[in-house]
């Protein structure tokens, strides 16, 4: 992987676990989403237009755009349900872990990518650290019922998130050879934002939507200009590089997200949350090392 990717990767983790920490602490969190992606819209409409006229969008381009705004349709919705019947340091790791395990195969098997020994090896470290932090003390509860962790409402829309993540990866790693990353990034925000509002006001309505944006605009506006930091800076690494390589790597912020969790919501800290956030530092190691 290269240096330049990992430090853009690096980056975005920690502002993709800082948005997720303020949307958590959102009252209506799918009001908090909807707004976060139409205020980011109206406020960046200016570089939108300007990155657009250095960089026209070729005829594919505008296709993978539609598609991601669909695909992130599906994303937000799971992600705010999740997190409105779990707890972050449960939800978090288990949307950013089941995801990553998911792209390399899909790198191999559609993009045609190769995965080294020291980037495999690296991979099912973060893919075990991720669950270990999740699954700590109940490893033979769940190997003697697997479909016990599935009774948990903020655990299956977990799950959920975690295979968007791993379709809009793939789909965004070819998006992005087509369009501007940060154009690309303007475009699934804006689309998303209009995708989402019918389902919004029928779901939710005007008035639950006012009171959101009232109790947490600032928030909103904070949230959503990480959004658009975290995954532009994704997209660009994934110029780049594999992948196959991008996605676990920047799971590292589950590191951030478990701290955040524990330290700021009060949420429960064990060991195997300390065992697992080492299991994912160690992978990041070797994934950077990889070639």
């Amino acid at each position: 992987m290269t240096g330049f990717a990992l430090v853009l990767v690096i980056i975005s983790a920690f502002a993709h676990a800082s948005w997720n920490f303020l949307l958590k602490r959102g009252t209506n969190q799918e009001a908090f989403i909807w707004w976060m992606l139409v205020s980011t819209a109206i406020l960046l409409l200016p570089l939108g237009v300007v990155i657009l006229v250095i960089y026209p969008v070729e005829g594919p381009g505008w296709w993978y755009i539609l598609g991601t705004a669909l695909i992130h349709v599906l994303y937000f919705v799971f992600l705010g349900r999740g997190y409105a019947r779990g707890n972050l340091s449960v939800v978090y790791p288990i949307a950013r872990g089941s995801g990553p395990a998911l792209v390399p195969v899909l790198g191999v098997l559609v993009l045609d990518e190769s995965v080294s020994i020291e980037a495999f090896l690296g991979i099912g470290a973060i893919v075990l650290g991720i669950f270990t932090v999740h699954w700590w003390g109940r490893f033979s509860d769940i190997l003697g019922n697997p479909t016990r962790i599935l009774r948990d409402p903020g655990t299956r829309y977990a799950l959920l998130t975690g295979l968007i993540i791993a379709t809009y990866s793939v789909w965004d790693k070819v998006g992005v050879g087509h369009v501007n990353p940060f154009l690309y990034m303007y475009g699934m925000t804006v689309g998303t934002a209009v995708f989402l509002t019918p389902y919004m006001l029928r779901t939710h309505g005007a008035m639950v939507l006012k009171q959101e944006w009232a109790q947490a605009k600032m928030a909103i506006v904070a949230s959503g200009l990480l959004t658009f930091l975290a995954y532009g800076l994704v997209l660009t690494a994934l110029t780049t590089s594999k992948v196959s390589y991008v996605a676990p790597t920047r799971e590292v912020g589950i590191v951030i997200g478990v701290l955040l969790g524990t330290l700021v919501l009060k949420e429960p800290f064990g060991g195997g949350r300390l065992v697992g956030s080492g299991l994912i530092l160690m992978g990041l190691v070797f994934v950077a090392l990889a070639p």
